[in-house]
């Protein structure tokens, strides 16, 4: 189809469905390269981490549990084994950066109401437990803060959240600067340190590091000082006090450990919480066939290990795991298990391609567990067909030109791929625009809605299963259909939205007149709208760098590429300059993708006889045929007849309608597409081939 050349004469030209999948967005092509991962290595995904522009997601701590025991480790795999944590058992784990100390209490309720107060803010509470004398004292941070500016303005927060902080008491920041009181070879020799120094009102830790020969060592660090003077001060104090210990600046890399009392705020309870402290600290912690669940990730379980270490002054977490077993996760986070083999196998090869592609892309890691890369979301989201197809295509990747493709792929083209001039203007000989006649089956199972008119005026969605026609017909030859149920919803948009309040009911033996019948929005076909001028400009701000006008009276595709996605729009007449096609999608709400055409709310189309068209605004006078006989277009609830029997009704409410194909960027391969090449009988190296340009499947 040449969406370029569609002429849209109402609301109900959509006749292609649609079922919601995944969309792959974001990522940016570059010229292949010689930079690629190797495939029998393992892959490093970030989950979290602060990688400045490439890539910002960031947790105060992270809360770790597998069904079976796992190992910490010191620095890399393989290295030393620094403490096991036990099967079932949850721990935290935090980066040892500036925070504040907010107070400390006598009980585990009054540290965790004001926890309560906080948990809402910007200000992250952890509440940490310590002995002294035998006697527990709970003590409630927030942090951490990537420096010490950003902790004194939490500081200055905290002081304005009404807490009750104890008598004697005021809140301060902490620091990541440490003394040591020494390494000690047992543990009962730690444990007495410790003692002492807590029984003196000083906070201390035992802490894990690797010793010179590789074996795991105990030190015991004392205090929090955030710079040079105030740990010297401390020093001096802690000597006075317990002139018996040796102390010197803690240097080596540890993991500090403390009891977190926080896990649960409605009731007392305790975990180990572990800090990696020091300059260029990391440790894993080492996976098990059991994988390890990240709580603060949706509770996903992932393969492989978890490597904690700092960045940018947060806490980064780095899935270290087999490239063959992140492919099981990201094939059944893209598609559904359910599909046919051959499906399954493009997508492998697919998903393999654009990660051996992508090398250390986001610095500390290869890929991401967004669709910043591809989604993957844990051992969840695998199935036995999807480990099955991962297993038939073993390091099979497409290449051009000797080197590895960047195999991107959206959930649907809408009928056609995308050309790269159309999406970020880059790509390269393996992207060209083809048919996707197959990106229908997205349709496959959804009911169609009828698009009624109300005897009020009003006009929206009833889904079929709620209608029946009556077999009566208008003057103007428009079905009659009631309701087949009590108070039937007519919806604004053909799709069921719990947020968007219905525009009428309907109930057996009220009429409306059906204008047309279209397929619910998905990822096929779909309408978005109608967008107010105000909503547009809020959505536009910061996306263009064209100035906006102070409201918008016109808004006009004014510009398509070789697949008939928009390329240029114009408002009042005025081109919205973009950085690239694609950022239209955000530029205007989000939109699925940017194949669509806009639609004046407030005005209407009209075919003539000849093949011509008119366009109408709503706010003109003009005499045209209804469902009724010639009127004037006067007010809203007026219905257009076009010579081909297309009808619509004509509204005076402002705005734009958006009404498109396709769900994502388009590029590459589709993958409703593949779904629906492969029920048609091609296997997966004829669906490659076919979406992806002058290119060879090899096993590496």
């Amino acid at each position: 189809m040449n969406h370029a050349r569609r002429k849209l004469t109402g609301m109900g030209l959509l006749g292609r469905g649609l079922l919601a999948a995944t969309l792959i967005a974001g990522s940016f092509l570059v010229p292949a390269g010689d930079i690629h991962a190797e495939s029998s290595a393992n892959i490093r995904v970030a989950i979290y981490a602060d990688i400045g522009s490439k890539y910002k997601l960031t947790v105060p701590y992270v809360t770790l549990q597998s069904a079976k025991e796992f190992n910490f480790l010191s620095g890399q795999s393989g290295a030393a084994s620094l403490l096991l944590v036990p099967a079932n058992s949850k721990i935290r784990v935090s980066l040892d950066s500036y925070k504040v100390k907010v107070m400390e209490a006598a009980t585990w309720q009054a540290a965790a109401d004001a926890a309560k107060k906080l948990q809402s803010t910007s200000d992250k509470p952890q509440l940490l437990v310590t002995s002294r004398n035998g006697v527990n004292a709970y003590q409630l941070y927030t942090g951490p803060y990537a420096s010490e500016n950003a902790a004194k303005e939490g500081l200055t927060r905290v002081g304005k959240a009404g807490l009750s902080i104890p008598a004697g008491q005021t809140s301060a920041v902490k620091g990541n600067k440490h003394l040591s009181a020494g390494e000690f070879a047992s543990t009962e020799e730690a444990d007495a340190a410790l003692q002492a120094l807590t029984a003196a009102n000083f906070d201390a830790w035992k802490v894990m590091v690797a010793g010179a020969d590789g074996s795991a060592k105990t030190q015991v660090w004392v205090g929090e000082a955030t710079g040079e003077s105030e740990l010297s001060a401390l020093q001096a104090e802690v000597a006075a006090a317990l002139p018996q210990l040796v102390l010197s600046p803690a240097s080596a890399p540890g993991l500090m450990i403390r009891s977190d009392a926080g896990l649960d705020l409605s009731k007392e309870g305790q975990a180990f919480h572990y800090s990696v402290s020091g300059a260029n600290a990391k440790f894993m912690a080492a996976g098990n066939e059991s994988g390890i669940q990240l709580e603060e990730r949706s509770k996903r379980t992932y393969r492989g290990s978890l490597e904690l270490s700092g960045l940018n002054g947060s806490l980064a977490v780095i899935n270290e795991v087999p490239l063959e077993q992140y492919l099981y996760a990201v094939v059944g986070g893209e598609v559904s298990s359910s599909w046919n083999e051959e499906a399954l196998k493009a997508q492998a090869v697919a998903a393999r391609s654009y990660a051996l592609f992508q090398g250390k892309r986001f610095d500390v890691a290869d890929v991401v567990d967004t669709t910043l890369s591809q989604v993957y979301n844990g051992i969840g989201a695998e199935a036995p067909t999807i480990i099955k197809a991962v297993d038939a295509t073993a390091g099979e990747v497409l290449k051009s030109g000797g080197k590895i493709v960047e195999t991107v792929f959206s959930s649907n083209s809408g009928g056609r791929t995308a050309d790269p001039s159309e999406v970020w203007g880059n790509g390269g000989a393996a992207f060209v625009s083809v048919l996707s006649a197959e990106d229908a089956s997205a349709s496959a199972s959804f009911k169609k809605w009828y698009y009624v008119l109300l005897s009020s005026g009003a006009s929206g969605y009833a889904r079929e299963d709620n209608m029946k026609l009556t077999g009566s017909k208008t003057a103007a030859g428009l079905p009659l259909a009631t309701a087949s149920t009590s108070n039937v919803n007519i919806r604004p948009l053909p799709v069921i939205d719990s947020s968007a309040s219905p525009v009428g009911k309907l109930n057996p033996g009220e009429n409306a007149v059906v204008l047309d019948q279209v397929y619910e929005s998905g990822s096929y076909s779909w309408i978005k709208g109608p967008y107010t001028s105000a909503e547009l400009l809020k959505s536009l701000a910061g996306k263009t760098s064209s100035t906006l006008p102070s409201s918008i009276t016109s808004l006009q595709v004014t510009q398509r590429g070789p697949s008939g996605r928009v390329t240029q729009v114009k408002a009042n007449g005025n081109i919205l300059q973009v950085k690239y096609p694609d950022l239209f999608r955000s530029a205007f709400n989000g939109l699925p993708s940017t194949l669509f055409d806009i639609v004046p709310s407030g005005s209407y189309t009209v075919l003539g006889a000849d093949g011509s068209t008119a366009t109408i605004g709503g706010t003109q006078s003009a005499g045209v045929l209804s469902a009724s006989g010639k009127v004037t277009v006067q007010s809203s609830g007026t219905v257009v007849m076009g010579a081909d029997s297309s009808a619509r009704v004509v509204t005076t409410n402002p705005g734009f309608y958006f009404i498109g194909w396709g769900n994502g960027h388009g590029l590459g391969m589709s993958q409703w597409g593949v779904k629906g090449m492969a029920d048609n009988g091609y296997d997966y190296k004829q669906i490659l081939q076919h979406y992806f340009n002058n290119v060879t499947i090899v096993k590496e």
